[in-house]
């Protein structure tokens, strides 16, 4: 099989390291491996696959001789990618700076696969939430068009990286210790406000739009739209962050043109590749975030009818947003392209 030079830009954050989690996992064909990030986190050394690795600064001549580079996210991917593609690598970029460029695929590898050949060099990864929620649209929205889409998250502060992980954690062991708390990170550590997250919920993530909405909440509309290549669907979402370390989780009420009842919205969802139902009330069955945690697939339960108007559908669903909505969904992008042989 042929070997592919690869490179992870954002080595040492929480989704460069799942990159290298599931490279090993997944027998992933590399031949040689460049980590590279920040001038900060220069020098650090990285144990892979039995091979000690230094972390390279990112600068434009990092990208000689890659032919894949994954871009764990962040501002780094607007500076970087033009040097990638013009060296020649395919930049799978997990930032939102190429999302809704209509010259940039935005891929979900189980979803919508076909897009992947017209790349220009940058293939671009969707927001976590949103990867999460078209995992279980697809199947549904192929039996019959979706009209409306109301979806209301709940989202891991791993979401907002490894310092928003370490708050609640020590805000949980202060208020059992009865110790004052402190409140430094969300709902993002450069905002102007900040709140206890630990036993509380927060009703942003990103900043607020002119209409209202929240950069996230916007996110998951207009990449929903895209990636089904359906602007015609009616979507409103709410994003919440909650007290979880990972896993985001959905409730999502769809109204269909056509009705599918539940008995065939399971068999269907069932049958979807990267998609697991786990939906059985009686025994109290159903996906949760701590069940979920390290897990490839998007979990679907509680799926039941809308009577309150006709022909919808409410589902929850749950799924690890740093494995399928991260890194996981950027390394199936590159094994697609492997396996379709498009360079």
């Amino acid at each position: 099989m042929k070997k592919y030079n690869v490179a992870i830009l954002g080595a040492t954050g929480a989704v460069g390291q799942e990159f290298l989690k599931l490279i090993e996992e997944r027998h992933f064909p590399f031949a040689k491996l460049r980590l590279l990030a920040s001038k900060r986190s220069a020098g650090k050394k990285i144990t892979f696959m039995g091979k000690e690795y230094t972390v390279e600064e990112a600068t434009d001549n990092s990208f000689e001789n890659i032919q894949i580079a994954l871009f764990a996210g962040g501002a780094a991917s607007k500076t970087f990618a033009p040097a990638a593609v013009k060296a020649g690598a395919v930049v799978i970029d997990n930032s939102s700076a190429f999302r809704m460029d209509p010259d940039v695929p935005l891929i979900v590898p189980e979803v919508n696969p076909e897009f992947i050949k017209e790349h220009k060099g940058i293939i671009a990864n969707p927001n976590c939430s949103t990867i999460i929620m078209v995992m279980a649209l697809k199947p549904l929205y192929d039996r019959s068009k979706i009209k409306r889409i109301v979806v209301s998250t709940y989202q891991a502060v791993s979401g907002g990286g490894k310092e928003a992980m370490a708050e609640l954690q020590q805000q949980t062991k202060d208020i059992v210790a009865g110790n004052p708390v402190k409140a430094e990170i969300l709902p993002g550590a450069a905002f102007p406000k900040h709140y206890q997250i630990a036993f509380n919920l927060i009703p942003q993530i990103d900043v607020f739009k002119e209409n209202l909405y929240t950069k996230e909440e916007m996110k998951m509309i207009n990449e929903t739209h895209k990636i089904l290549n359906d602007d015609s669907i009616g979507i409103t979402a709410t994003t919440i962050r909650v007290p979880v370390f990972r896993s985001h989780a959905e409730s999502i009420n769809i109204e269909f043109t056509d009705e599918i009842s539940v008995v065939e919205a399971k068999e269907l969802l069932s049958a979807f590749p990267g998609v697991t139902v786990q939906d059985n009330p009686s025994e109290m069955d159903y996906p949760m975030p701590l069940m979920t945690s390290g897990k490839n697939n998007v979990y679907v339960g509680r799926i039941r009818k809308d009577y309150s108007i006709k022909n919808a559908l409410n589902i929850w669903v749950v799924g690890d947003q740093i494995r399928k909505g991260a890194a996981l969904n950027a390394l199936q992008i590159a094994e697609y392209m492997i396996d379709n042989d498009i360079n």
